[in-house]
């Protein structure tokens, strides 16, 4: 199963009367998130499957790939580990799951299947993790396939 992780691009500071969820992306980030968009669909499966935060500045990232998606409250700002973990089904999935999401869970998520640990792990705005699962005798074993960030491109 392959599990891509993705952080959203960069968004605007919360504004007075606002809440974190209806955070934008900047010009800077609808920028990013099309360039990682292409990059993306040069790669991704036609299966794989898109879950999305409910925050706006995920669903703006999630648009710039012009694929459908699912929106998962799980992957909210707030969510936890073991919520987008359920949510992506890993590692019994059978396809591609692509997930638009925050810090610090995108990186504790990314520590705990290549390290074991749940660590804090920098996942830089608008950048992919792209993990594997593969079963090998002896069990299952996680590759890190690619990490890409939108300014590298």
């Amino acid at each position: 199963m392959d599990l891509i992780l993705w952080r959203h691009a960069e968004a605007q500071l919360l504004r007075e009367g606002h809440t974190d969820l209806e955070r934008a992306l900047t010009p800077k980030g609808e920028r990013q998130a099309q360039r990682m968009a292409e990059w993306l669909n040069q790669r991704l499966a036609e299966s794989t499957r898109v879950l999305v935060s409910p925050a706006v500045r995920a669903q703006q990232t999630a648009a710039a790939l012009g694929r459908s998606f699912k929106t998962v409250s799980a992957l909210a700002p707030e969510g936890t580990v073991g919520g987008l973990l359920g949510a992506a089904r890993w590692p019994e999935a059978h396809e591609p799951v692509l997930v638009i999401g925050h810090q610090p869970t995108l990186g504790i998520v990314a520590a705990r299947l290549l390290a074991g640990v749940e660590q804090f792990w920098a996942v830089r705005k608008g950048a992919v993790w792209w993990l594997r699962s593969r079963d090998r005798e002896g069990g299952s074993q996680i590759v890190l396939q690619a990490v890409q960030g939108p300014d590298l491109l």
